[in-house]
């Protein structure tokens, strides 16, 4: 399941990746070329440093879906949560095996979505007042 996992992850990374590389301000991008900046120094310098709080809420996002992915994943053998809460809490008919499996991923989902926001909160250059 790794394999198509990473297959549908990446095309999704790359355009949210690209959507945060393209909100950051254009002056900054002029400010940059008027100061003789050359291309990969404004990719490494304003680009990325600029996109990163984005960038990071968009990884947050990918790994949140491919948590799910992965639990959709145990449906069809691909083991995991998914597998032990389809084989154990459904088809044996033990429900409270299914609801550990369900607040077991929310705990997770809730996990990495808390310290994506967090990180992507400290990142952020502009919430921060001098």
């Amino acid at each position: 399941a790794t394999v198509p996992l990473t297959s549908a992850a990446v095309p999704f990374i790359a355009r949210v990746v690209e959507a945060a590389v393209r909100e950051v301000d254009q002056g900054l991008i002029e400010a940059a070329r008027a100061f003789g900046a050359s291309p990969l120094q404004i990719v490494r310098k304003v680009l990325l440093p600029e996109a990163l709080p984005a960038v990071t809420l968009a990884l947050t996002l990918t790994l949140v879906s491919l948590i799910g992915y992965s639990a959709m994943v145990g449906a069809v053998g691909g083991g995991g949560l998914g597998d032990l809460g389809i084989r154990y809490g459904y088809q044996r008919f033990m429900p409270d095996v299914m609801l550990v499996v369900v607040l077991v991923l929310i705990a997770l989902v809730q996990g990495v979505q808390s310290i994506g926001d967090t990180l992507a909160r400290r990142l952020d250059k502009r919430s921060r007042r001098s």
